[in-house]
């Protein structure tokens, strides 16, 4: 890739001086040097400095009955920098509440890394290709929960 058309500054950030793209994405090492891809730079939310991968909230809320699917965002906090929001889609007929997303969380994941807000929505922004635009999500979760960007 030699570059984006006409966006000197995003070229400059996405291209290393050595000609290395850096693609964003976070990975981990494991004992035996595999690596897995964990989530995006840009999704990583940092709580109190303490970060947060969502792929590994996600996979939890994904294990709870009655959860069709599920996203996590962070959104602005004046104390922590960033909280954690999920984001639900609940199967059909299911009644959970944002108070039982939570306590499943409590006894899988650390406490810093449990939800503070639990919203359920119909749907999620997608691009034309169907991927879940985060960013977007993340906008209608601050502007529905009356969040100020700091």
């Amino acid at each position: 890739m030699r570059g984006y058309w006409g966006d000197a500054s995003s070229t400059s950030s996405a291209i290393t001086a050595e000609g290395w793209y850096r693609t964003g994405d976070l990975a981990v090492l494991d004992s035996l040097g595999y690596c897995q891809i964990v989530g995006r730079l840009k999704d990583l939310v940092i709580r109190g400095g303490e970060n947060i991968y969502p792929a590994e909230v996600e996979s939890i809320l994904h294990q709870m009955e009655g959860i069709a699917e599920a996203q996590v965002v962070g959104v602005s906090d004046a104390r922590m920098g960033e909280e954690l929001c999920a984001c639900v889609r609940l199967k059909l007929g299911s009644e959970l509440t944002p108070d039982d997303v939570r306590a499943f969380c409590q006894d899988k994941v650390a406490h810093f890394k449990v939800p503070r807000y639990v919203v359920v929505v119909d749907s999620f922004p997608l691009t034309v290709t169907g991927k879940i635009q985060k960013f977007k999500l993340r906008e209608q979760m601050e502007l529905k929960l009356a969040i100020t960007k700091k």
